[in-house]
């Protein structure tokens, strides 16, 4: 969120929607009404006491009037649990300045009108946001994902485009997925492992630096001390390429949200194993080489070249 994505224009956006005609193509729907609405995006936010604090973010990143003009526009619009859910309370808004919140903002913001039967199915169509990012839309029999986070009230129709309420707030990367686990405390011994295993045969960093798209199934802190590594230093002291294939088993070669994954599901890892996705009892994932899953802890967590989900254990091959 440190990052600024989101500093183009209103032309800049006029262009973006020009590009999304090539992708989408009618903005009209039976579902909606026949009645022409006649309250804005804005006008909706505010009247909606569920919004309550969008429109606190959306007073303060000074997009109130952007979202009041013409369009059309598409906003994905985290609820008031959605911005509970993930972890951003009013607290959280005030502390931001108004270009993070604008960021943030625009991140869930299309430039143009897309209700919900004209989402493209995917899996994970790329879109382009109104600042110019990129989310990952899925539509299928379970409904509607942005970036693996369900759509929960469809088709909320203003007079200058449309909400689809959501339930998590999107947040923009801020880099690949080495630099997405550097920023984030609990993969600090992670970021160690990645390292030191590029020291041996395979350069493990390099590999989750490049292109993508990856998945990463991320073991925390304290999975990498339950799995024998106490310390930093211990971890330093391993065989490179025993964590290099280690690492590499947590790897899949393609963008897997928590709402691609399924029980039963077997993926293949970047050095050719299989590990086991269960939703039994909640999310898990397990390798070959354990005898207890590892649970899923946090999931959908964006980089620029895949995303990150973190288990509660090593996975072993």
């Amino acid at each position: 969120m440190k990052t600024n994505f989101f500093k183009s224009s209103l032309a800049t956006m006029a262009a973006v929607a020009m590009f999304l005609g090539f992708i989408f193509t009618s903005c009209d729907s039976d579902t909606e009404t026949s009645m022409s609405p006649t309250s804005t995006i804005t006008d909706v936010v505010v009247a909606n006491p569920n919004f309550s604090l969008l429109k606190s973010a959306v007073v303060k990143a000074n997009l109130a009037t952007t979202l009041s003009g013409p369009g059309p526009f598409t906003v994905f619009a985290p609820d008031n649990n959605a911005f509970a859910a993930s972890g951003i309370s009013s607290a959280t808004i005030n502390a931001l300045s108004s270009e993070q919140l604008k960021d943030i903002l625009l991140y869930h913001t299309l430039p143009a009108k897309i209700v919900s039967v004209n989402v493209p199915a995917g899996p994970n169509a790329e879109v382009v946001t109104a600042g110019g990012g990129k989310v990952y839309v899925t539509k299928n029999t379970n409904g509607v994902f942005v970036n693996g986070w369900k759509v929960t009230v469809p088709d909320i129709v203003a007079s200058n485009g449309v909400i689809h309420a959501l339930e998590h707030v999107l947040l923009p990367p801020t880099g690949n997925i080495v630099a997405t686990a550097q920023a984030n405390n609990d993969l600090t011994y992670l970021v160690a492992a990645v390292l030191r295993a590029s020291q041996g045969s395979t350069d493990v960093a390099a590999a989750l630096s490049g292109g993508g798209p990856l998945t990463v199934f991320a073991p925390t802190n304290q999975a990498f001390i339950a799995a024998g590594f106490p310390t930093i230093a211990s971890i330093e002291a391993a065989d490179p390429d025993v964590l290099a294939n280690i690492l590499t088993y947590h790897v899949v070669a393609a963008r897997a949200f928590s709402s691609d994954l399924s029980d039963g599901q077997n993926l293949t890892t970047l050095n050719g194993g299989q590990v086991t996705v269960s939703l039994v009892n909640g999310a898990a994932v397990k390798g070959n080489g354990n005898t207890t899953a590892s649970n899923i802890t946090a999931v959908n967590i964006m980089a620029d070249n895949g995303v990150i989900h973190l288990i509660d254990r090593v996975l072993l091959p």
